[in-house]
């Protein structure tokens, strides 16, 4: 779940600072698949948070995903865990 309300959180900020394409980079191979497409959603508990992420997706005009290793995103997991701390 946090990893779809931190992808929801960016798609946010993208819109605040008025991109138009973004990249999203993260280390959950189920959330970039499930958001790509290539995989079912398959816990109850997940799909409407897929299905914010997906229309949420539309709004911009390019968008692309891709997967990680965890040990290469850090710095990126102090970020998220302070802006989801902020978020409430």
């Amino acid at each position: 779940m946090a990893e779809y309300r931190a992808l929801l959180l960016g798609i946010d900020l993208a819109k605040e600072l008025g991109a138009d394409e973004v990249e999203f980079v993260g280390d959950s191979m189920l959330i970039v698949e499930q958001v790509r497409g290539k995989w079912k959603v398959k816990q109850d508990h997940l799909r409407p948070l897929h299905t914010k992420v997906r229309d949420a997706l539309r709004n911009l005009d390019g968008w692309s995903i891709r997967h990680v290793k965890r040990g290469e995103n850090e710095r990126a997991d102090e970020l998220l865990n302070e802006a989801l701390d902020a978020a409430g």
